[in-house]
């Protein structure tokens, strides 16, 4: 059996390039990961910013069935 050294170093250089460049590529995904992300998306709005949101339980009779408000939700999306 004839082993080639050169063939086992190109593949031992290919092997060891794509793991050079998967972590490179990873690195750079989490970078622009943190960048694009809010800071705090649950803060106090500032500004004329108004931050709407009620929190409360939920009544059958104010906003009409849980059907409807499913409905609702599966129409507009919101």
């Amino acid at each position: 059996m004839v082993v080639s050294v050169r063939r086992w170093l190109r593949r031992l250089l290919f092997v060891l390039l794509l793991g050079v460049f998967t972590v490179t590529m990873y690195g750079g995904c989490r970078l622009i990961a943190v960048w694009i992300a809010p800071d705090d998306p649950y803060r106090v709005p500032q500004g004329h910013a108004l931050k709407v949101f009620k929190a409360g339980d939920l009544q059958e009779g104010e906003n009409g069935s849980i059907a409807e408000r499913l409905r609702l939700f599966y129409w507009y999306g919101e």
